[in-house]
């Protein structure tokens, strides 16, 4: 048998490697947790270290401080929803609304990572926050990439010629992120995949060349 595909891969580099990978994705799933629950400022890298089963010095092996800690978390998460969901350009915008709606029912399913966003995104307004340049960055990014996926829909025909992209994309950013933090408030309360599905049937009303309802809806 080849070592390398062997249950443990012990002696090689290939088995090292997926045992690195393995304790970092463990302690990125930790570190969800203790953020969601603390913040950033509340968190320590001693406890994290202690419910990922490692010692502190093990997992500064993987990210030698807090702030390299929570910047890798937000990147890995954003990453995980992109591949996920937008690894493919979408042919409508109705077809994205749609993909939206999707993610946000991920979003309620995975409450520690949502409280986290919302946790971290509130303490980032402070521009010393070890993420507010990444928050930042990130909201920009968004705000250019929903404006370019309503462009397209202007430019085929799909919605209105006079529909103002960045405005809307930032109006439609708003609204996911409210709703996520009044889910995050009350999550028996609020159905927010329901909310975003009603209010982007109201605005692809308003904005398809047609006036058609959301198709699907």
């Amino acid at each position: 048998m080849d070592v390398k595909h062997g249950p443990t891969g012990r002696g090689t580099p290939r088995g090292s490697y997926a045992v690195g990978d393995e304790r970092r994705t463990r302690i990125l799933d930790t570190a969800v947790a203790h953020f969601a629950q603390l913040g950033f400022r509340g968190t320590s890298l001693a406890r994290i270290a202690k419910d990922a089963g490692l010692t502190q010095g093990g997992l500064l092996h993987h990210f030698r401080t807090k702030e390299a800690l929570l910047v890798s978390v937000l990147e890995a998460s954003d990453e995980h929803d992109i591949e996920r969901f937008f690894a493919e350009e979408c042919a409508t915008v109705a077809e994205w609304f749609h993909r939206l709606v999707d993610l946000t029912a991920y979003n309620a399913r995975r409450p520690e990572r949502t409280r986290m966003f919302n946790a971290l995104a509130g303490e980032s307004g402070d521009p010393e926050h070890p993420a507010h340049a990444f928050f930042a960055r990130r909201y920009r990014t968004l705000s250019a990439d929903a404006a370019q996926s309503l462009h397209r829909g202007v430019d085929s025909g799909e919605l209105r010629a006079d529909t103002d992209c960045p405005a809307l994309a930032r109006e439609l950013l708003a609204v996911m992120d409210g709703l996520q933090l009044q889910w995050v408030l009350d999550p028996q309360a609020v159905d927010m995949p329901a909310h975003l599905r009603r209010y982007l049937d109201r605005l692809y009303r308003a904005q398809s060349s047609a006036g058609a309802p959301l198709p699907g809806v």
